[in-house]
């Protein structure tokens, strides 16, 4: 991988943090308190504001997963080893790294 291909990398990696950041930003209210009050909400409408609270819950830990391993790729960017199958030592295909640029395996060893 060149020069030129590994900042076109950087740059999608740093463009999806953005936009992670800008959907935590639009998900808080979904993780808010649920109201107890059952005289301003019913019991279905309270179970149903907190199934949306749980699955703000898990869409917020699945954004900070992927947060994680965009910033471990720019840290293998950082030490020269991005691209590279943590497995094989081969080559990860660019196509593979423009779907996830987080990946650290080649279709080979992701497959087993």
């Amino acid at each position: 991988m060149n020069e030129a291909e590994r900042q076109d990398f950087r740059a999608l990696i740093k463009t999806r943090l953005a936009e992670l950041s800008e959907e935590d930003a639009r998900g808080a209210a979904g993780k808010a308190t649920v109201e107890l009050d059952q005289q301003s909400v019913g019991r279905l409408s309270r179970m149903d504001a907190l199934q949306n609270q749980a699955m703000a819950k898990a869409t917020d830990a699945r954004r900070a997963g992927e947060r994680a391993r965009l910033a471990a790729a720019l840290a293998r960017m950082d030490e020269g080893e991005y691209g590279t199958c943590e497995d094989c030592g081969e080559e990860i295909a660019p196509g593979r790294l423009r779907l996830d640029p987080a990946a650290t395996r080649c279709v080979d060893c992701a497959r087993g």
